[in-house]
């Protein structure tokens, strides 16, 4: 295994920049997951680095290898690097066994060898019981789980993986986002994960770098990037968060729908416009007759309740026409008009950079 480094990668496509100057080391044995939505340039960078297309301007290094430069790609088969796409891509004529013996073969592996590392990848992968089945056979979980398998008993140095759960359904989904982690915790090949999908980041990622318009915006662990994000970008973009917009009174407080707002995160400058965001299962939300004692304090009125079972979403509209949404408790329930008081916790309130 080794670390793979991206110093400085751009790409374009004719006078389109798909990737904008993106510089990311993945260290030895972790798993990053570039996380962002569709045409922001995750793809681009993971094809990139398997070497199906070459850089504009930058470099890859794998280890203290070059293998991509304006002019020189090492190819693919030369970069000891598995790649797991969104479809299975599995030989329907061949058996599991079959089909993650196939790099073995390729790479002129003895028969001995070959069953077994097959073996104990089957046995890892839980897919023992089905060495003698052909993919039609399968639950769509257990063909990714082939896939994976396939491309791990090569023991590469790095294993690429472009929304390899995207074509299951959601309950698989669910499934295999803990399976990609058991694997990785179980081999520690150095990873990279590309995925629109928060919930499939924040499962499997050692760290995260959520990407916007062909840059990162942030890189962090699942929690810093979640509890901290840095810009209005990142905010939305990972997890239900509200934004509130309005003018610092002073380093730690912005006026929002005519009340002071204490928030946390940079000192503000008095007069600056500021966006605040706020998680909506973080907002307190009550029918008190007088304002709450609790800090941050704002009347609203109910625009609209949904019952969603484990939670009630509430859409309510502050006195200066913002609308909030909050995930409140199921038993919770306000309806369509009622004045509310809602309470922002201090610690909670993020000012953001953008």
């Amino acid at each position: 295994m080794s670390s793979v480094i991206l110093r400085g990668l751009t790409k374009r496509f004719g006078d389109e920049t798909a990737l904008d100057g993106v510089s990311l080391e993945v260290e030895n044995g972790q798993l990053v997951c570039l996380l962002g939505p569709s045409g922001c340039g995750k793809t681009t960078a993971l094809r990139l680095v398997a070497g199906f297309i070459e850089p504009t301007a930058g470099q890859i290094l794998i280890g203290d290898k070059v293998v991509s430069s304006p002019g020189r790609t090492l190819p693919p088969e030369q970069r000891n690097v598995s790649m797991v796409f969104q479809t299975h891509a599995l030989w329907p004529h061949m058996t599991v066994a079959e089909n993650v013996a196939y790099g073995l073969l390729v790479r002129k592996l003895d028969r001995a060898s070959i069953a077994s590392k097959v073996s104990a990848i089957l046995a890892t992968t839980q897919l023992a019981a089905f060495a003698g089945r052909y993919p039609a056979e399968l639950s769509g979980g257990q063909q990714q789980r082939v896939a994976l398998a396939r491309a791990l008993v090569v023991e590469p140095d790095t294993l690429l993986l472009d929304e390899p759960l995207s074509s299951l359904d959601a309950n698989l989904r669910e499934e295999m986002r803990f399976e990609v982690r058991r694997l990785h915790d179980a081999y520690r090949t150095t990873s990279i994960y590309v995925t629109h999908d928060q919930g499939e980041a924040m499962t499997t990622a050692d760290r995260i770098a959520v990407m916007n318009a062909g840059r990162i915006e942030q890189l962090g662990t699942p929690e810093e990037v979640y509890d901290r994000p840095r810009s209005e970008f990142v905010a939305r973009f990972l997890g239900g968060s509200n934004i509130l917009r309005g003018t610092a009174l002073d380093a730690t407080h912005v006026s929002f729908a005519g009340i002071p707002i204490e928030c946390c995160g940079a000192a503000l400058a008095a007069g600056a416009q500021v966006a605040v965001c706020v998680r909506q299962h973080d907002i307190g939300i009550s029918n008190h007759a007088t304002r709450p004692a609790a800090a941050n304090a704002v009347q609203c009125r109910v625009v609209r309740s949904v019952f969603l079972g484990g939670a009630r979403d509430y859409l309510v509209e502050a006195p200066d026409g913002t609308q909030l949404r909050i995930t409140a408790a199921p038993n919770e329930t306000f309806a369509p008009g009622a004045s509310v008081w809602l309470t922002l916790p201090p610690e909670r309130c993020r000012a953001l950079v953008s």
